[in-house]
């Protein structure tokens, strides 16, 4: 008589932060996974990225900048009991924040559980299913209105939006070019900004 296999429970977020605040592991379809710190062209276009929407974004609107945002690097996400990201970056709304958390350099000291308005992953070599299939899917059912995944080895950017049917693709755009990639279309991105190949001077 065979007998019955039983399934490895999942483990939830209480179990994730056992390990600490400041752990890198991450929580996918409730199983620990860690997330190991990228390469030197991953950490250069994370830093290209982020600041360049950070400079831009992550402040009070002003004559210069739009501002409206904060953006924050390697933050917990809390998606669901079962599902905790460490996205490259992830930006809010600032009007869907608690003003206590917008104000001067405070950031939030827990784990955020808002969803984000924005969600940026950068690939790493071995890890792109993680970004591009299983972070994709949670965020698209968590109704994480915009998704960009950044390709440093290949120099591609790829920008999905929310629509009623899921992420579609809004656009690729390659070393090179310059566009407006929403959410963050209110100030021209040129793409070699992101991977370092180009000085922001803007």
């Amino acid at each position: 008589m065979l007998e019955a296999v039983s399934e490895t429970p999942k483990l939830t977020d209480d179990d994730l932060r056992a390990q600490g605040e400041d752990t890198r592991d991450e929580l996918i379809h409730g199983a620990i996974v860690p997330k190991t710190f990228g390469s030197f062209i991953h950490q250069c276009a994370e830093a290209g990225t982020g600041g360049w929407a950070m400079r831009r974004f992550s402040r009070k609107p002003s004559d210069r900048w739009p501002g409206g945002w904060v953006i924050l690097s390697e933050i917990h996400v809390v998606y669901a009991r079962d599902e905790v990201f460490i996205h490259d970056l992830a930006g809010w709304r600032r009007d869907r924040l608690d003003p206590s958390l917008t104000l001067g350099n405070r950031q939030p000291r827990d784990w955020a559980r808002l969803r984000p308005d924005w969600a940026c992953e950068l690939l790493s070599p071995g890890h792109e299913a993680r970004d591009r299939v299983e972070k994709f899917r949670v965020l698209e059912q968590s109704g994480v209105p915009h998704y960009w995944i950044v390709d440093p080895d290949r120099k591609e950017l790829f920008i999905y939006q929310l629509e009623p049917a899921g992420y579609e693709l809004h656009r690729t755009a390659t070393s090179g070019e310059v566009l407006r990639a929403p959410p963050l279309e209110a100030v021209e991105l040129r793409v070699d900004v992101l991977f370092g190949e180009e000085d922001d001077l803007d």
